[in-house]
C-alpha cells in the first residue's frame, strides 16, 4: 500500500474554515479531482477535489469542523508499491495521525465554551447588560432545543449578545444552517420594520399542482448579503449608453492576429480597463463607507469582482489590480477565473478583494437593468447587450453599434451629479480608446 495525505490547501488570509460537508467515507473508492468536502467561509462554499486516486482509508473531518491550511482531511490508499515502511510502521503513523487530529480538535473550543467564555466576556464588560440577559434566558429545555441548531460557536455567541432566538430563524446556509448574516439581516429586519413581520404563505395546492425545491448554495449564501445590501445602502441607478463601433473593430482585429493558444479579447476585456482607468478621476467610486457614516475608506488599488454565470448560479471571482494589467493580461485572468468557476475550482483568494463589480448580461439579452451593489463596496457596473443604432452626424444617420450600461451608486456619499459625471466620462473612454489605454 502506498498511504498518502490528503490536506486542507493554502487559503491565504483566510486561518479558518468551516466544512459543511463530507462527501466520503472510509473504503470510498476516488477518482483524482473528485469533490472530497465542502468547506465555507463568509464569502463562498468551495468544494476540495481529491490529489490522487485511490482508496480513502480513513476521513480526519466531520461536519461543523473549524479547519485551516494544512489540517489532514483523510487518509488515501493510492495502490502505488509497497514502501519500506513495515506494517506496524504504518499503523503507528495512521494511528499518530488520528491522534494529532484529535489533539487540534480538543484545542478548538465546542459551541458550549465558546458561547459561555462569549457570555463571560461580556458579562465583564457590561455587567448590567449581561444581567438583563440572564434575566430573558430561556428555560433549560428551551436551552437544550437550542443546541439543536446548525449554527457555529460565533454565531451561537453574537446570538447570545444580540439577545437573537435562534429558533426563530431559517439559516441560509447548507442543511439550513445558521449564518452570521442571517443574524444581521434579523437584526436589521427588526430595527427597519419591527411591526411588520413576513407574512406566512398561503396554501398555493388547493389553486393546483406545486413543487417545493431547495435553493442552490451559492443563492443561500448570496440571498442575506443582497437583501442587507439592498435594505441598508440607498440605491440609485443612472443609465447611458456607448458607442462601441470602434472599439468593436479593435477587438476584431486584436483577435484576428491571435496565435491558437492565446486567449480571445471579449468586450469586457476593454471595459475593466476602462473602468479603471475612469475611476482615477472619480476615487468615491473606489472606497468604502465607515460604520457611523462619517468617513469613507478610499482604495489606491483596483480589484473588480466580475460576475460570471455558472451551472451552480452567479459567481463573482476577482481580477486584481486591473490598472496595472494590459490587455492581454486581463483576457487571459480573465479566461482563468471563468474557467475555474464553470468548473467548481476557484480558490478563496480568487474571490476576495474587491472593490467594485461589474455584471454583464450581454450575453444573454435585455436592454437595462437595476444592479443591487455588493457591501461594502458603493457601486457596481452593469452590461446589458449591445444593438445597432442610427446617429445623426449632421449630414445623415450613420449606424453605430451602442453598449447600454447602468451604475447603481450608494446616496450617501455619490450624489446624482458626481454619477452623472462618472457614467459620462466612462462612455467617452469607452468610445475613445486612446484616453484609457494612455
Amino acid at each position: 500500500m502506498a498511504i498518502e495525505k490528503i490536506t486542507i490547501p493554502d487559503f491565504g488570509e483566510v486561518q479558518k474554515i468551516t466544512v459543511v460537508e463530507v462527501f466520503i467515507t472510509a473504503g470510498d473508492s476516488v477518482e483524482e479531482e473528485a469533490s472530497l468536502i465542502a468547506l465555507e467561509s463568509e464569502k463562498a462554499v468551495m468544494d476540495i477535489p481529491s490529489p490522487f486516486a485511490g482508496v480513502i482509508t480513513e476521513v480526519l473531518v466531520k461536519e461543523e469542523d473549524v479547519v485551516g491550511s494544512g489540517d489532514v482531511i483523510a487518509l488515501i490508499d493510492t495502490g502505488g508499491e509497497a514502501t519500506a515502511t513495515s506494517d506496524d510502521d504504518g499503523k503507528k503513523q495512521t494511528e499518530q495521525t488520528v491522534k494529532n487530529a484529535a489533539d487540534k480538535e480538543k484545542e478548538l473550543p465546542t459551541e458550549k465554551q465558546a458561547t459561555d467564555e462569549q457570555a463571560t466576556e461580556t458579562a465583564e464588560k457590561a455587567p448590567e447588560k449581561s444581567a438583563k440577559k440572564q434575566q430573558a434566558a430561556p428555560p433549560e429545555k428551551d436551552r437544550q432545543k437550542e443546541q439543536v441548531f446548525h449554527a457555529t460557536p460565533s454565531v451561537r455567541a453574537l446570538a447570545i449578545e444580540k439577545q437573537i432566538d435562534l429558533a426563530k430563524l431559517i439559516g441560509s446556509g447548507p442543511n439550513q444552517r445558521i449564518l452570521k448574516e442571517d443574524l444581521l439581516a434579523a437584526e436589521q429586519q427588526t430595527k427597519t420594520a419591527p411591526s411588520h413581520q413576513e407574512p406566512p404563505l398561503e396554501d398555493f395546492t388547493k389553486y393546483g399542482e406545486t413543487e417545493e425545491i431547495q435553493l442552490g448554495r451559492i443563492q443561500k449564501i448570496s440571498g442575506p448579503q443582497l437583501h442587507r445590501s439592498w435594505i441598508t445602502i440607498p440605491h440609485v441607478t443612472h443609465f447611458d449608453e456607448a458607442d462601441i463601433t470602434e472599439l468593436e473593430h479593435f477587438r476584431k482585429e486584436l483577435n484576428d492576429g491571435l496565435q491558437e493558444d492565446e486567449p480571445a479579447y471579449s468586450p469586457l476585456v476593454f471595459i475593466i480597463k476602462v473602468v479603471a482607468a475612469t475611476m482615477r478621476e472619480f476615487p468615491l467610486f473606489n472606497c468604502s463607507l465607515v460604520p457611523g457614516g462619517e468617513k469613507v475608506i478610499l482604495k489606491k488599488y483596483y480589484h473588480f469582482g466580475i460576475a460570471v454565470d455558472t451551472p451552480k448560479g452567479l459567481v463573482v471571482p476577482v481580477v486584481k489590480n486591473a490598472d496595472r494589467r494590459g490587455l492581454r493580461e486581463i483576457a487571459a485572468e480573465l479566461k482563468r477565473l471563468s474557467t475555474s468557476a464553470r468548473a467548481g475550482k476557484l480558490t478563496i483568494p480568487d474571490i476576495q478583494g474587491a472593490t467594485f463589480t461589474i455584471s454583464s448580461l450581454g450575453g444573454i439579452g435585455g436592454t437595462g437593468f437595476t444592479p443591487i451593489i455588493n457591501s461594502p463596496q458603493v457601486a457596481i457596473l452593469g452590461l446589458s447587450r449591445s444593438y445597432m443604432k442610427p446617429i445623426w452626424d449632421g449630414e445623415q444617420f450613420v449606424p453605430c453599434l451602442t453598449l447600454p450600461f447602468s451604475v447603481s451608486y450608494d446616496h450617501r456619499i455619490i450624489d446624482g451629479a458626481e454619477a452623472a459625471r462618472f457614467c459620462k466620462a466612462l462612455r467617452m473612454n469607452i468610445e475613445d480608446l486612446k484616453r484609457a489605454l494612455l
